[in-house]
């Protein structure tokens, strides 16, 4: 669909195996819920200060996840993309990084890929580090010569460093929520842990320089504080990147909202012109044909 990169979010099974999921809690983005030799692994468990249930990936080992299949996360928003739940199979990093290099050789241009790490401290503390499994995996498919296009973001910059510090030639890019703390800081600091938003100040900004090579910021944030931010970032040589435009009114500013409920498209396109006006480096978006259409003109 013309799209620069992919982006995988990455958990780990029990023994070690990244799988591409946007949580390690799988009740909602798979089908193990209609597994009952696995109904006695449903648990309740407290991930970056939240209590959760369901079923986890790293009470499993790959061979276990592989034989679930793939659901929409948002069924009620996105009815059609639910219409092929229970089709795809589970993918690991490694199978992913294949695919996106069959899709490069396939369209005759280097697509990239942008890895991001989710709950590293947390799985750290069960003794799951992701940053060696992400090098191993990285380096096994070719992936750490720096001759692919490769961004490694985080919400959590201590794993970035460790990644950095391992020589993983890429983009170093920290991804910024518009509320909170990031987790490692307060595993490490407690209530003395710096705020997003305190990272994204003058000061926040002054101290990034040289650790990362840019920020993904929340599109709230964005819009929020709009070009202002975008040149604090760029002055410093950071560059800017935001998450994630979506055209239903679930996830529209309440100005770009339409009628038709949370599913319907809103005025997406004005929201997305606001956006584009910000100067922002790119923009990840759900639907590819719409943000590439959009944004490359």
């Amino acid at each position: 669909m013309g799209v620069d990169a992919v982006e995988p979010d990455v958990v780990a099974t029990r023994d070690g195996v990244l799988v591409v999921r946007h949580e390690n809690e799988i009740s909602g983005t798979t089908d193990i819920a209609d597994h009952p030799e696995y109904a006695d692994r449903r648990t309740t468990k407290k991930i970056d200060g939240v209590s959760l249930t369901g079923w986890f990936t790293e009470d499993f080992t790959w061979d276990e996840l592989s034989v679930l299949l793939c659901r929409e996360r948002l069924p009620e928003i996105r009815p059609e993309s639910a219409s092929f739940d229970d089709t795809q199979p589970l993918l690991r990093l490694t199978d992913l990084l294949d695919l996106v290099r069959e899709g490069s050789l396939a369209h005759g241009r280097e697509i990239g890929v942008i890895l991001e790490i989710k709950h590293a401290t947390y799985f750290a503390s069960i003794g799951l580090d992701l940053a060696p499994l992400i090098e191993r995996d990285l380096r096994t498919a070719g992936w750490a010569d720096g001759e692919h296009p490769l961004t490694i973001e985080a919400f959590e910059s201590t794993v970035l460093a460790d990644l950095r510090a391992r020589s993983i030639p890429a983009s170093y890019i920290y991804l910024i929520e518009s509320t909170g703390k990031p987790f490692d800081q307060v595993a490490q600091h407690g209530r003395a842990a710096l705020t997003y938003a305190a990272t994204v100040s003058p000061r926040g900004l002054d101290a990034l320089v040289g650790v990362v090579d840019g920020i993904s910021v929340s599109k709230r944030m964005l819009l929020k504080r709009g070009r202002t931010l975008v040149d604090d970032a760029h002055a410093r040589g950071l560059r800017v990147f935001t998450w994630t435009a979506r055209p239903e009114n679930a996830f529209l500013a309440g100005d770009y909202r339409a009628l038709g409920g949370k599913g319907a498209f809103g005025d997406y396109e004005s929201e997305w012109e606001a956006i584009a006006r910000t100067g922002i480096d790119g923009v990840f978006v759900d639907h590819p044909d719409l943000g590439v259409a959009f944004f490359r003109e």
